[in-house]
């Protein structure tokens, strides 16, 4: 609880991907950006990351808005079970 009141509680931060198929997509992308480096100008390529920054933005924009989607929806339900209202079980 005193992380969360000091602001130190980062969810986010304690996520390790193991899943093979997320290791095998970043792999794939950074293949693929090595590959547009090689092709494109320099010029050309700071373009693709800063498309890529805005992706990155765009994702963590979404990642926090469906988290506070899923902890509100999870809180109605705790408030739901404590209220002990049979019918909105049914």
């Amino acid at each position: 609880m005193e992380d969360f009141y000091y602001g130190r509680l980062r969810p986010n931060e304690l996520v390790k991907p193991s899943d093979p198929e997320f290791q095998k997509i970043n792999q794939k992308i950074t293949e693929s950006l090595q590959m547009l480096k090689e092709q494109f100008s320099e010029e050309e390529f700071e373009q693709v990351e800063k498309l890529f920054d805005l992706q990155s933005d765009s994702n963590s924009l979404q990642s926090a808005l469906s988290f506070i989607q899923g902890y509100r929806m999870g809180a109605l339900m705790m408030i739901e079970v404590f209220k002990g209202d049979s019918e909105s079980v049914k």
